[in-house]
């Protein structure tokens, strides 16, 4: 009997929790199909009832264009941030032992189970002119709510846990030998963070700042209180969809989304193609 079919029957006699692979791979399928794939293709298609021309037209529109670049450049300056802040946020939670320890890492998590409007209040509160931050900010000639720059500090505030948990596990599976081992051969603790810490932490680190920044382009409650949503200042890509929205421009908010979704799906998907590619080289 060939080795082949000898596992197919330990498969037959041994089979899964879950029921076979025809039934499993079609409900998954379904799933994504419906949840998916299906509210992708319709706002893939919404769009062209206008025409192309039509589309250019919108998308070209001065306010668009302001928009699309605050969402997208704000949001990859909030990952840039995370990715240095969380790194050492993720560094101290796996590496020491504090008093006050699980109160600090349960307030990384507070992002995900705030509200989002509720953060927009309350960093709108805090840095806004007579906030505790941002009166002394304000002496210092650095006006943070109601501009581009709080946008950027809504941003960084729900992005933070993407990073940080993302790192975690790698940092607890890194553990000190390999730190040790470095330190023995006389680096320096630059030279080991450098060539020994980084490489390792890097596709983790990507991923974590990748998520952020996904997350920041679309985040929309805890923006709008303290952006100011001037037009073409401080307005933000997801305030402008909900404008057509209630104008009963359906078309025209489909082709502001289909933008964003073609920009972040074809960064995320360079960002995983060279994952893959420094994985193989490594």
């Amino acid at each position: 009997m060939s080795v082949t079919a000898v596992s197919l029957r330990a498969r037959w006699r041994n089979p899964s929790a879950l029921p076979g692979f025809g039934l499993s791979f079609g409900f998954t399928l379904f799933y994504l199909s419906a949840v998916v794939l299906i509210p992708i293709t319709a706002l893939v298609l919404r769009p062209w009832e206008l025409g192309f021309d039509g589309l250019l037209r919108v998308l070209g529109d001065h306010r668009v264009l302001a928009a699309l670049r605050l969402s997208f450049g704000a949001a990859a300056i909030a990952a840039v941030i995370n990715a240095l802040f969380g790194l050492i946020v993720a560094w101290v939670l796996v590496r020491y032992r504090f008093p006050g320890k699980r109160l600090l890492d349960a307030l990384v998590d507070l992002p995900f189970a705030l509200p989002t409007a509720v953060a927009g209040i309350a960093l709108s509160a805090l840095y806004a002119p007579q906030g505790w931050l941002g009166e002394p900010l304000m002496h210092l000639g650095l006006k943070i709510a109601y501009t581009p720059l709080g946008v950027v500090v809504a941003l960084t505030f729900v992005g933070l846990p993407f990073v940080v948990r993302t790192l975690e596990p790698v940092l607890a599976d890194l553990g000190n030998e390999e730190e040790e081992a470095a330190a023995t051969l006389g680096a320096t603790r630059w030279q080991t963070l450098i060539r020994v810490v980084l490489p390792t932490l890097s596709p983790a680190l990507v991923t974590g700042a990748t998520l952020a920044f996904a997350r920041g382009v679309g985040e929309y409650g805890s923006v709008i209180f303290i952006a100011g949503n001037l037009p073409t200042v401080s307005e933000i890509a997801p305030l402008l969809i909900v404008i057509k929205l209630e104008q009963y421009d359906y078309a025209g908010a489909a082709a502001i989304g289909l933008v964003m979704l073609a920009a972040s799906f074809i960064l995320i998907l360079t960002l995983n193609l060279l994952q893959a590619w420094t994985a193989k080289r490594q």
